[in-house]
């Protein structure tokens, strides 16, 4: 099923892959400049149903992914501004993933339910709960693995790739403890901010005015305009002029604004 489109205006579209002065990408896939401006607003709907399923079932381990991701290969859905992958893990008691590579990429992590352990080649070792933003620059080059290690409690977590607008450089890393709604998390090497949003049932929030906003809804339902939005539903908002977001049950949104 194709996802809803509500165009505002008029809009161009340019193919996202190939092009000159890409840099090659998670799972080899080359990405080039970030989509070029549109003119007018687009509100793109995209529905949890519509996600590419992944993962291994077998091994305690589902995933669902809002782009074009590993044998789910979708020209037309490569990235949106920055962000080149929203992923949603799902890992039973025991389960993770093992050491595997990143490089050019801003991966940013946030656990909705459980504890996520995580260790890298540079040497970190911490563990990541509801609240707290991960964020490893991948640079040049890093390896990590990332396990659910309790023994009877499920974790889920949102895991987002950002391209650098330049790549390269030396792995960083960092955790930030229980980050506000009022303290946005800066990702100044995608031009992105990370804004949380926990929402009352009733409570309205003003999203950003920017060229490209994506929303994700984690929890909850919220209304975007006639657009009623549910768990795991998400929102690519391009030139809008700052809408509101309507909870109508308590909610909590991921809303990126990038530049």
């Amino acid at each position: 099923m194709r996802a809803a489109l509500i165009p505002i205006g008029a809009r161009d579209k340019t193919a996202l892959s190939g092009r000159p002065g890409g840099v090659e990408g998670p799972a080899g896939l080359r990405y080039g400049p970030r989509t070029p401006g549109y003119r007018g607003g687009v509100r793109d709907i995209r529905r949890a149903g519509e996600r590419y399923p992944g993962g291994e079932p077998e091994a305690g381990i589902e995933s669902r992914h809002a782009f074009s991701f590993g044998p789910h290969y979708d020209p037309d859905n490569l990235r949106f501004g920055a962000i080149l992958a929203c992923n949603e893990e799902r890992l039973g008691p025991g389960a993770g993933f093992s050491e595997h590579p990143h490089s050019h990429t801003e991966i940013i992590t946030w656990v909705v339910r459980g504890e996520l352990t995580h260790r890298d080649s540079a040497g970190h070792e911490t563990v990541v709960r509801p609240g707290d933003v991960q964020h490893l620059s991948s640079g040049g080059g890093v390896r990590h693995v990332e396990r659910n290690d309790s023994t009877s409690a499920p974790l889920t977590f949102l895991q987002m790739w950002l391209a650098p607008r330049d790549p390269g450089g030396e792995p960083r890393y960092e955790v930030v403890r229980g980050i506000a709604d009022s303290t946005p998390y800066d990702v100044p090497e995608a031009g992105a901010l990370l804004h949380v949003r926990r929402l009352a049932a009733g409570e309205r929030t003003r999203l950003p005015a920017a060229p490209y906003v994506y929303v994700h809804v984690v929890d909850g339902e919220v209304m975007l305009g006639d657009a009623e939005l549910a768990p795991g539903d998400a929102a690519r908002l391009t030139d809008e002029d700052g809408p509101e977001a309507l909870a109508t049950t308590p909610a909590q949104l991921l809303v990126w604004e990038m530049t």
